[in-house]
């Protein structure tokens, strides 16, 4: 027997075990047949019609038997109804003229059980004429040679039904070439033409259902799908198909994959929906399983109290029959199922409604259908024990029973047309003028018959044309059903959809469980991101993801990735692209220039009130005291120190940006130049006059003219260096405004000056003002009756305060996002609050006096320079303390308050 397993697998690699125990049952019965009588060599329980040519069949008559028994209870639908299907087709051909003429078709009907080992022994009756018998030591008991019955050779096969079946036959029948045609099997594992090259089928292979599936899934957006399969080859090749082509297909990812083991308990089901609920956000069940399994896993739904939120899509063991869901229909609704196109075949319901205890005997186990279908019992014998109701024999399917046909009927009997077919044209060519069957047709071998079947094409029973691929596959064609409920209606399967080549669904005819019955429920891992957010893929699993929003200036690029913008630029509000950051200035209205310019207008007014005085008195003594010529230009320095607000606030462009450069440190120049002057010229005189009365040199008018003018032509010459260097011209600030939010993002248009530039343009005028602070603090003994030394003092300390205060406000607000307006607010309220001190502490008393006190304004006596100079020095000398008096000299009054002509070279002028 060692020798039969050796064989077995060098004659068909890959076959597993059963098989090998197969080889060796088989060397044994080759050894032993001739010694069994003629009765025992066929199966028990089988059903056979003779004929000149015999079909086999294979159908799972009964369901998979419990506690080690083989069979269990008989199956109406998928078992009677397909064997009688069978019986039918036989019975068309042999009355058909056309079709196989002068040859009869006879069969040898046997059970599978719904179990592939139970299959695999009954199958062994299809073999028997093709064993050698090795009779030589086998003699009668009168010393005679036996005589044997020959078994009946079988041609083909038609079956098995489930996938894991027609697998274990298969692995037998090609070792012995017996060409087989199944009706059921769709396991993709079946199209493997080198090891299953004789087996083909009527109906498509799951690879076609798993596709259809696919397209269901991505047409209706579910992206997050589990998968339960029922051991087996049917099951598991075709969760493996569906895989693969999602996979493929792209978009679809598998959250659970279970397996219903075989026997399985309730425990098994149970823990398997325990399982689906723990990824809550796969709702979609792709199932592959058997009725036992479907109804198990439907009940183990409905116990867990889960009935609505499983999305199931069946396949075609499921299709559109009553038996998986019969009590459980509330759990069913919304299921989408497949099953191969087919259509209800009218003459076999008129055949099967016909059939009687008494016109089909032939059917060895019609007895026991006709006591389940009619819940009755016809002998005491009867194995049934939950009905004592005894059958007449009077009834009548369809009639006093429910009856309906069983979807796979059509398949039956095309498969068994296949084979005639086939037959019938192997019939014509090998035997052209011979009635019937000649001796080359039967000294034929199954692989010329297979060669026929494979050619064959024709009309089915349901009009659909029947061929195959070189896989000995039919073409995909399935109709797509939904079981739905209504109010209105009890709930049944309505077909909603085709899947021909490519899906063609009527998605607003489906109906889902709950409340929004026309809305397509979700099945995803992870819900679609908003509008600006990208995909984070989860490592392993391509379907779900965690949204990140595109923070910042990001904006989304594409699902998974985010991009910064342009620097000139930012993300829209939804971020899905980028647009210009506005351009903005200091407007005219803003809070920050109101201010500055409510203070120049009012300083510019005075400003103009003052000059204008001033000229109108412009030959009185308190003008001409005052130094004209200097006051007139300092009086354009505090007019221009005013004027430059406007500037500063104006729209840049290339003008205003070189007015800008020219009058910022311009007007401040102009003034502390002609203080400066004032305050040397004091500090000069008196200085001088302690040690002698000869006047100083560059005293007069006109030397203090030219003085200041070279003060300020240092100014004017930086600025034209700088425009040398640095020619004038506008730009955008991006960086000063570039707030968190980018929504607040400005771009600031400003003129191309850097805040160093600013502090060097100042620079030469802080300079003069720090000089001349520096001789109105030596020049403040002089006593105030001869000059204006200490108005001028009290000008540049408040000055001085001024603009202390604004470096650190200038420079402490750079990286405030209000920096062009503060800096800006501060700038020219700094210059113009130093405009209005010197404006009020220098020219408002005289203009008060001008204006108010005219008797004042009048021509006292002259005195000489060396008089007025000897009177304050003595003055001066006079006005230190009694202890620092030399000789302890008291005080002495020596000075009269007598204001001098600045023409005749007063030393306040």
């Amino acid at each position: 027997m060692d020798v039969a397993c050796t064989m077995a697998r060098l004659t068909s690699p890959g076959l597993n075990m059963n098989v090998c125990s197969l080889w060796r049952a088989l060397w044994l019965m080759r050894t032993v047949v001739g010694f069994a009588r003629p009765q025992e060599i066929y199966a028990p329980h089988s059903i056979r019609i003779e004929g000149q040519l015999t079909l086999g069949g294979l159908f799972p008559v009964h369901a998979r038997g419990a506690d080690g028994t083989p069979c269990g209870d008989i199956k109406k639908e998928n078992g009677i109804h397909r064997l009688e299907a069978m019986m039918y087709a036989l019975d068309q051909i042999n009355q058909d003229e056309q079709l196989l003429p002068n040859v009869t078709l006879g069969a040898r009907v046997l059970d599978t059980c719904s179990r592939d080992t139970y299959a695999l022994e009954q199958s062994l009756t299809f073999v028997q004429a093709l064993i050698t018998k090795d009779t030589s030591d086998v003699r009668c008991t009168n010393g005679d040679p036996p005589v044997f019955v020959k078994p009946e050779k079988v041609v083909g096969v038609i079956g098995a039904s489930a996938s894991s079946v027609s697998i274990m036959v298969a692995n037998i029948l090609r070792l012995f070439q017996i060409p087989q045609i199944s009706y059921a099997s769709t396991a993709p594992e079946l199209s493997d033409d080198r090891r299953y090259d004789f087996f083909s089928r009527v109906v498509p292979p799951d690879s076609f259902q798993a596709q259809a599936m696919v397209d269901i899934i991505r047409s209706l957006s579910w992206s997050y799908v589990s998968t339960i399969a029922s051991e087996g080859s049917y099951g598991e090749k075709g969760v493996e198909a569906f895989t693969q082509l999602s996979k493929e297909a792209g978009g679809i990812c598998i959250a659970q994959s279970l397996r219903i083991p075989h026997n399985s308990k309730l425990e098994d089901y149970d823990k398997a929906v325990q399982q689906l609920l723990e990824t809550q956000h796969s709702r979609a069940v792709v199932i592959f399983a058997s009725e036992e399994d479907i109804r198990g896993v439907l009940n183990a739904t409905k116990r867990a109290n889960q009935v609505g939120h499983f999305l199931w899509i069946g396949s075609d063991s499921w299709g559109a029959k009553g038996s998986p869901i019969h009590q459980l229909e509330e759990v069913a609704v919304g299921a989408i199922t497949i099953l191969p196109k087919r259509s209800s075949i009218k003459g076999f319901d008129e055949y099967f409604t016909g059939l009687t205890l008494e016109n089909n005997r032939r059917n060895v186990w019609f007895a026991e259908f006709w006591e389940e279908n009619f819940d009755c019992r016809l002998l005491s014998s009867s194995k049934r024990e939950d009905t004592s109701r005894k059958c007449t024999g009077q009834e009548r399917i369809g009639i006093d029973s429910r009856y309906e046909q069983e979807g796979k009927v059509q398949f039956v009997i095309d498969g068994v047309y296949a084979m005639a077919h086939a037959l019938h044209t192997m019939q014509r060519e090998l035997c052209p003028d011979y009635p019937g069957i000649c001796p080359d047709m039967e000294a034929a071998d199954g692989k010329a018959l297979l060669k026929y079947i494979r050619n064959a094409t024709f009309n089915g029973s349901a009009g659909t044309f029947v061929m195959f691929n070189k896989n000995g596959d039919a073409p995909g064609r399935y109709d797509l059903f939904q079981f739905q409920t209504t109010n209105n209606t009890n709930p049944e399967y309505k077909v909603v959809g085709q899947w021909v080549d490519s899906l063609q669904l009527r998605v607003e005819e489906l109906q889902w469980p709950g409340d929004s019955e026309d809305e397509v429920p979700v099945s995803v891992c992870s819900l679609p991101c908003k509008t600006g957010e990208r995909k984070k893929r989860v490592k392993g699993m391509p379907c779900c993801w965690h949204c990140e929003l595109c923070d910042g200036y990001q904006y989304q690029y594409d699902e998974t990735s985010c991009r910064l913008c342009a620097y000139n630029m930012r993300p829209n509000p939804n971020r899905t692209a980028c647009q210009p950051i506005p351009i903005v200035k200091l407007e005219w209205s803003s809070p920050w220039a109101v201010i500055p310019v409510f203070l120049a207008v009012l300083g510019i007014i005075a400003t103009i009130f003052v000059m204008a005085t001033f000229l109108r008195h412009n030959d009185t003594p308190i003008v001409r005291a005052s130094g004209r010529e200097l006051s007139y230009v300092l009086l354009t320095g505090i007019f221009l120190c005013y004027i430059i607000t406007f500037l500063m606030i104006g729209k840049p462009d290339a003008g205003v940006c070189a007015f800008r450069r020219i009058f910022l440190g311009l007007g401040m120049c102009i003034s502390y130049a002609a203080l400066l002057t004032k305050t040397n010229r004091i500090y000069r005189i008196f200085e001088q006059g302690k040690q002698t009365v000869t006047a100083p040199r560059f005293i007069s008018p006109t030397s203090q003219i030219a003085i200041t003018a070279s003060l300020i032509c240092v100014q004017l010459l930086g600025v034209l260096v700088w425009f040398a260097v640095d020619p004038p011209n506008t730009i955008v600030d991006y960086d000063e405004q570039k707030t968190v939010n980018p929504l607040l993002a400005r771009g600031i248009l400003k003129c191309d000056i850097t805040d160093l530039q600013i502090i060097c343009s100042l620079g030469y005028s802080i300079l003069l003002m720090v000089t001349c602070t520096v001789y109105a603090i030596k020049t403040r003994d002089v006593p105030e009756d001869f000059n204006e030394a200490k108005p001028i003092g009290f000008t540049m300390y408040t000055t001085c305060i001024v603009w202390l205060a604004f470096i650190p406000i200038f420079f402490g607000t750079a990286q405030s996002a209000e920096k062009l307006y503060i800096q800006t607010t501060t700038l020219t309220i700094s210059m113009n609050l130093s405009a209005s001190v010197a404006l009020g502490m220098l020219y408002m008393p005289k203009v008060y006096v001008i204006l108010f006190h005219p008797e004042l304004n009048v021509q006292k006596r002259k005195r000489s320079f060396k008089a007025v100079v000897t009177a304050a020095t003595m003055s001066s000398r006079l006005n230190t303390k009694p202890s620092e008096r030399p000789n302890g000299e008291a005080k002495t009054e020596l000075c009269e308050s007598q204001p001098a002509d600045p023409m005749s070279t007063s030393p306040t002028a």
